[in-house]
C-alpha cells in the first residue's frame, strides 16, 4: 500500500482539501481529487524527504509555548509602532551566526522568524553558516542575536540534532 501511497495521512489531508475547496463532493470532483492527490503524492515521494528524528518532546512543548507568546507580544509592539511610530527607528539586517544544521530545525526556525511580526528570514549562507535577518525596529543587534539563539536555536538544537 505504501508503495501506491507513500504518506497515506498526507494523501487524505490532500483530498479531504481538494473536496472542501471545490465544495462538491460529486463522484467526479471525487476522481479528480483522487487522481491529483495520487500525482501530488508521488512527486512528493520523488523528491525523497530527508527523515528526521523528534528527540525531546517536552522541548518541542516549550518551544510552541515560547512561540506564542513571542508572537502575541510582536503583533503589539508591531502595532504599536505601525500606530505610533518614533523618530529614529531603525529597520536593518542581522546577521546571525547559526550552529543548526538538520533541514527540519532550520525550517522550524525559518517559519518561527517569519511568523513573528517584526521579523523576516532572508537568506541563510549555508557554508558560512549565518543567516540574514530583516528587523523592523533594531535596537540591538546582539539582542537579536541572543535571543533567538538563546529561545529558539538552543530548543531546535535540543528537538532535532542530538
Amino acid at each position: 500500500m505504501t508503495r501506491l501511497v507513500p504518506y497515506p495521512l498526507l494523501a487524505v489531508a490532500l483530498f479531504a482539501m481538494w473536496l472542501l475547496l471545490t465544495q462538491s463532493f460529486s463522484p467526479g470532483q471525487a476522481l479528480l481529487g483522487a487522481v491529483v492527490t495520487l500525482v501530488a503524492i508521488r512527486g512528493i515521494a520523488a523528491l525523497r524527504p530527508q527523515s528526521s528524528r523528534i528527540r525531546s518532546g517536552r522541548a518541542i512543548l516549550k518551544l510552541t509555548a515560547i512561540v506564542t507568546v513571542d508572537i502575541v507580544r510582536s503583533n503589539f509592539a508591531v502595532a504599536r509602532i505601525v500606530l505610533f511610530p518614533r523618530a529614529g527607528m531603525v529597520s536593518s539586517f542581522v546577521r546571525l551566526p547559526v550552529d543548526l544544521t538538520d533541514r527540519h530545525a532550520l525550517t522550524v526556525l525559518a517559519l518561527i522568524i517569519t511568523a513573528t511580526p517584526g521579523t523576516c528570514w532572508v537568506q541563510f549562507d549555508r557554508s558560512e553558516g549565518v543567516l540574514l535577518v530583516h528587523v523592523l525596529d533594531l535596537v540591538d543587534e546582539e539582542a537579536w542575536i541572543r535571543l533567538i539563539k538563546d529561545r529558539y536555536e538552543s530548543l531546535l538544537m535540543e528537538i532535532f540534532e542530538r
